[in-house]
């Protein structure tokens, strides 16, 4: 369970919404309604809790970072059977007995489908031009992951992955098919639940690519920096790492595979790990490491039909209520203490209202993190007396999603660190990517909105963690929480075109309209000064809102020579 903290941040003076202003004013308004995912609408929270899969890290080592729905009474969820007590126990991976036992035959009806996934990210009939590797590194083992990507593959139709049809290969982090390290214990809590997310989310949205499990033998950084090594030097061509820990002083060399995609969970507690007493008040690595692809996570819902996506938010389950939600989790993120953004972050147009100076930015991209808009998992090792199917959300969900559409699009095409792809392209005048524009990852500890699963808090006061910059408030262009946004097809993904020493500046335009810049066949007109900015009643009760409509906002200014409006 994710912990909190006592304390909440208040919305400040009028005047420290200016940098806000200056954003708000020139984006394009977004549709923000909530529809159905999946086959049915996201579970109530009132009958929901949320568990993270590992206990949180302590110091030189790494958490997974997945969460588990969880329903206060396990027999409400369709397919739930009661165990026998003799059948239950061998192979439970808890940290306390449960009086029953409970297996889940059929998956969650409101969990997402590979196909949904595909359908919501464009990426539909889409395969790899050439063959692929993702690279899986998890720690510990789990002993029944072939057995159960099997099961899994059979519900949906996809094609078998097992090491017999070369598709599926098991490790220990030397490289060797065994020993594999153990899967038992308060340690080893959750991590075999992980394995089984990582694995089935990289199949169910690249089929044709090849999985290489890598385990470490524990959660030691050491051990989990060793897997990593191991994993490029088997030949994998994208490392998804859904885990993540407190920033080293210096980048480890595990993660400088120039020519690997290696994607990283940005972490569940939210913007500087506001939502954990355990964790530093710092960005997460692997994440922050400006070599890698840091991912985001997003509350994804799809249309009626679960053929389309129908709106993409950054993720924040905000506070708790008493009585109603035990636990939640919000997309990771901020600005790193230790490194500095590489130029194609710092390139783009509206860094300087990202608020982190030089420093790297956490995230680059995003994908769905949610677990109230989870993925469907198969696992028949027990946690926590309950196995079978599971909805599972977080960023440990988004890492292998990114990393498996890089694989589509044929891994990283030859670009020394393909994030920089992903920033090239969002530069683009219509740029291949969905742009998340609503909500914020920062501190929210109002009641959870049971009835709807959404933060209590409004984007603005949960953007006051942040003094309102764009590390942890959606924005139109790059943003913390989500990045330069969600997939829309692999054509994002593709290098064409990248090359040379320095990357292509983005042109503020394409991005934000800039005040005072020149359209084609006008004259420029003399540069604005704008002393000082005064918001209408109108925008104050627009900015109440839950998700404020911010394309329909807008201010004026008189100048010298007449009144101009923006």
């Amino acid at each position: 369970m994710i912990n909190r903290i006592a304390t909440r941040t208040r919305l400040g003076p009028p005047t420290r919404l200016l940098p806000f202003l200056l954003l708000i004013t020139c984006c394009v308004s977004a549709g923000l309604g909530w529809s159905a995912a999946a086959s049915a609408a996201p579970p109530a929270p009132s009958a929901y809790t949320v568990r993270g899969l590992c206990a949180n890290p302590s110091p030189g080592r790494s958490g997974c970072l997945g969460l588990q729905l969880v329903a206060k009474d396990p027999r409400s969820v369709p397919g739930t059977r009661v165990l026998p007590a003799a059948t239950t126990g061998a192979r439970r991976a808890t940290s306390a007995p449960r009086s029953e036992a409970f297996e889940r035959k059929i998956p969650w009806p409101e969990s997402l489908t590979p196909a949904n996934l595909l359908a919501a990210y464009s990426l539909t009939g889409v395969s790899p031009p050439s063959t692929q590797t993702i690279g899986i590194v998890d720690a510990y083992d789990d002993a029944t992951v072939e057995a159960d990507l099997a099961h899994f593959n059979a519900q949906y139709g996809l094609p078998p992955c097992t090491e017999g049809n070369g598709c599926f290969r098991k490790v220990n982090q030397a490289g060797d098919a065994a020993p594999l390290p153990s899967s038992s214990g308060e340690e080893e809590r959750g991590w075999a639940l992980e394995i089984a997310t990582d694995v089935e989310v990289a199949h169910g949205v690249c089929p044709d690519c090849r999985i290489l499990l890598v385990e470490a033998d524990s959660n030691e950084n050491s051990d989990l920096y060793a897997a990593e090594q191991t994993a490029a030097a088997l030949g994998a061509t994208e490392i998804s790492n859904s885990w993540g820990g407190e920033e080293p002083e210096e980048d480890s060399p595990a993660f400088d595979h120039p020519g690997v995609v290696i994607t990283a969970s940005s972490g569940d507690a939210g913007y500087l790990n506001w939502l954990s007493e355990e964790q530093p008040a710092s960005a997460n690595y692997p994440a922050s490491s400006p070599r890698v692809i840091a991912v985001g996570g997003t509350r994804l819902e799809l249309n009626e039909a679960a053929t389309a996506r129908e709106s993409e938010t950054v993720w924040n389950d905000g506070g708790e209520a008493e009585g109603v939600l035990e636990g939640a989790g919000a997309s990771g993120g901020g600005c790193s203490e230790a490194f500095t953004a590489p130029p194609w972050q710092q390139a783009v147009s509206d860094w300087s209202f990202v608020g982190c100076g030089s420093a790297r930015a956490v995230a680059d991209i995003s994908a769905d993190a949610d677990p109230y808009t989870g993925v469907a998992v198969y696992d028949s090792t027990e946690t926590e007396g309950e196995s079978g199917w599971w909805m599972i959300g977080g960023t440990s969900v988004a890492s292998p999603i990114i990393a498996a559409t890089f694989a589509l699009a044929g891994g990283a095409q030859g670009v020394e660190y393909p994030a920089r792809t992903l920033y090239e392209n969002a530069a683009k005048t219509h740029a291949p990517l969905h742009d998340v524009r609503a909500g914020s990852n920062g501190e929210c500890l109002l009641p959870f909105k049971a009835a709807k699963g959404l933060s209590g808090c409004s984007a603005i006061e949960e953007a006051e963690s942040c003094e309102v910059q764009a590390i942890c408030l959606a924005v139109n262009g790059y943003d913390g929480p989500t990045g330069v946004g969600t997939s829309d097809g692999v054509g994002a993904f593709l290098a064409t075109g990248v090359g040379g020493e320095a990357p292509t500046p983005p042109v503020a335009t394409q991005a934000r309209p800039v005040i005072g810049a020149s359209l084609p066949g006008a004259t420029r007109p003399p540069a604005a000064i704008v002393s000082a900015l005064r918001l209408t009643r109108r925008a104050i009760a627009a900015l109440s809102r839950r998700h404020p409509r911010i394309g329909n906002l807008g201010f004026s200014f008189a100048s010298a020579r007449r009144r101009e409006s923006v």
